[in-house]
C-alpha cells in the first residue's frame, strides 16, 4: 500500500468520526433546544388538559382551573419542600398567621429531605404542644388519609379548621426507643392559635437572665426590648435567650432582636440566589447602647429559619456561645409573589449565610457547647412548660424535670463572669467575655 493510499484513509476516518461527533453534538443540542422550548412545552400542556377534559370520566373534577391549579401545584411541589403554589384561601391564611393569629393545631410542619411530612415544632400553649406532638414527628395520616403524596398546601388545609372540631393524626416517631411510641394516633381538638413570642421573663440565679421567644412575629422585637429593659433594671448581668423549638418567623424580626447586641452597622445575615438580584446583606440596625454582658443561646432540633439568623449571627460575631443541640437546617429564602386571581406562588429563590459565609440550609447551627437530650426528657420538659401556667393543685401532677441544656448554659455564663473578675482584678480588661466556653 502506497503511502499516498495510507494518507487517504487516515484522512476519511477522521472525517467520519468528526461527521458523527457533529452529529452527536447536533442531535443533543435539538434535544435540549425541544426541552427549553417553552411553546412547545405550552403545546404539550395544553394538549393533555384538553385529552383530561374531553375523556376523564369525572367531568366534574376538570374544570380549567382545578386543572391548572393541580398542574401548579405538582409542578412548584417538585422543585424543593418549601417552595409552593398556594391557592387564594391558603394564602390569606399565610398573611393571617403572620400576623401572630390563626386557627388549627399550633404546629409547625415541613417536608422532610426524603419529602415526609415532618413537625418543626409545636408552639407553646397550644393544643398541638399539650397532646405531646415532639419535633421531628412524622405525621402519616390525617384523619385516615396517607400524607405519603400529599403537598405542604393540601395538609396543612386538613390540620386547619373552625375552633371546637377535631382532627386525627396518625404520627411516627423515629427516635422513640419504645417501639410502641413509635406509632401513635392523636385526636386533637382545633382551636384559636394566638402566638406570644416573647415569654418566662424573669431572673435566674446570679443576676443571670432570662429570655424565650417562641416564634418571630410582628411584635417580637419590641417585646424582647422590653423584656431586656426591664431585665437590666434588676441588675442582670448575663443572659440566657431560649430559642429551642422555636420554628421562625419574620426575617424582620430576627434582624431586629440581634441589633439589640450587634453593633450598628455589623453584617447580620446575607442571602445568594442563582439571581444577583437575590444576593442580600443584611445589617444590624443598632438600637439601645446594651451593657456588654455574657449571653448564652439555647437551641435545638426545633430551631428554625429567623431562630437559626440570631444564633448563627450572635455566634460569628462573637457575641453569644450558643448552647444544645444542632437547629433544624431551615436556610432558604421563599420570595412569595401574588399573582392575579389572588393566589400566590411562595419560591426558594435563595438560601442564608451567617456572617462568616456559614450555609444554614440543610446543614443547622452547630453549637458551640453540645448538650445532648433524649427525647423523653424533652417531652416532659414541654410538659413542664405547658403547665406552668395552671393552678398549683394540677401543676403538682406533673413531676419537676431537670433542664440540663438550661443548667449547662448557666453554668457558662457563671463561668465567664467569675473570668471577667478575674481578668479586672489583675487589671487585664478581657477583650471579649461572651464567647468564652
Amino acid at each position: 500500500m502506497t503511502a499516498k493510499r495510507v494518507v487517504t484513509i487516515l484522512v476519511v476516518a477522521i472525517l467520519g468520526v468528526n461527521l458523527a461527533l457533529a452529529a452527536r453534538i447536533y442531535s443533543a443540542a435539538t434535544e435540549k433546544t425541544a426541552a427549553d422550548d417553552p411553546y412547545a412545552q405550552f403545546k404539550l400542556a395544553a394538549q393533555v388538559m384538553e385529552l383530561i377534559r374531553a375523556n376523564h370520566v369525572d367531568g366534574d373534577k376538570v374544570s380549567y382551573q382545578r386543572l391548572t391549579y393541580d398542574a401548579l401545584k405538582g409542578m412548584v411541589s417538585s422543585l424543593d419542600p418549601h417552595s409552593q403554589f398556594m391557592e387564594p384561601e391558603m394564602y390569606q391564611d399565610m398573611q393571617t398567621e403572620t400576623e401572630g393569629k390563626f386557627g388549627g393545631l399550633g404546629i409547625v410542619i415541613s417536608m422532610s429531605k426524603d419529602n415526609a411530612l415532618t413537625i418543626v415544632a409545636p408552639m407553646e400553649d397550644t393544643p398541638g404542644a399539650r397532646a405531646g406532638l415532639l419535633p421531628g414527628d412524622r405525621i402519616i395520616k390525617i384523619d385516615g388519609r396517607p400524607t405519603e403524596k400529599m403537598t405542604l398546601q393540601e395538609a396543612v388545609k386538613l390540620l386547619r379548621g373552625e375552633p371546637g372540631t377535631k382532627v386525627t393524626i396518625s404520627v411516627f416517631r423515629p427516635k422513640a426507643k419504645d417501639p410502641g411510641e413509635r406509632l401513635k394516633d392523636y385526636t386533637i381538638e382545633r382551636a384559636e392559635i394566638r402566638v406570644e413570642s416573647v415569654k418566662d421573663v424573669k431572673m435566674l440565679t446570679d443576676n443571670i437572665g432570662y429570655i424565650r421567644i417562641t416564634q418571630f412575629n410582628q411584635p417580637t422585637a419590641d417585646e424582647f426590648r422590653k423584656a431586656l429593659d426591664k431585665l437590666e433594671k434588676q441588675g442582670m448581668d448575663a443572659l440566657v435567650i431560649d430559642l429551642r423549638n422555636n420554628p421562625g418567623g419574620l426575617l424582620e424580626a430576627a434582624i431586629k432582636v440581634a441589633s439589640e447586641f450587634v453593633p450598628r452597622g455589623e453584617l447580620i445575615v446575607s442571602t445568594e440566589g442563582r439571581d444577583p438580584r437575590q444576593t442580600q446583606r443584611y445589617y444590624s440596625v443598632g438600637g439601645k447602647r446594651r451593657p456588654n454582658y455574657p449571653i448564652a443561646v439555647l437551641i435545638n432540633g426545633g430551631s428554625a429559619s429567623a431562630s437559626e439568623i440570631v444564633s448563627g449571627a450572635l455566634q460569628d460575631t462573637k457575641r453569644a456561645v450558643v448552647v444544645g443541640e444542632t437547629s433544624f437546617g431551615k436556610g432558604s429564602v421563599q420570595s412569595v409573589i401574588k399573582l392575579s386571581d389572588g393566589s400566590a406562588l411562595r419560591l426558594t429563590t435563595a438560601k442564608y449565610y451567617t456572617p462568616s459565609h456559614r450555609v444554614i440550609h440543610e446543614h443547622g447551627v452547630t453549637p458551640d457547647i453540645l448538650v445532648p437530650i433524649s427525647e423523653e426528657v424533652e417531652r416532659k420538659l414541654m410538659e413542664q412548660r405547658a403547665r406552668a401556667n395552671l393552678p398549683p393543685e394540677e401543676g403538682e401532677k406533673v413531676e419537676p424535670v431537670p433542664d440540663e441544656q438550661l443548667d449547662r448554659a448557666v453554668d457558662v455564663l457563671k463561668g465567664v463572669k467569675l473570668f471577667a473578675r478575674q481578668m479586672k482584678a489583675a487589671g487585664r480588661a478581657p477583650r471579649t467575655t461572651a464567647a468564652l466556653p
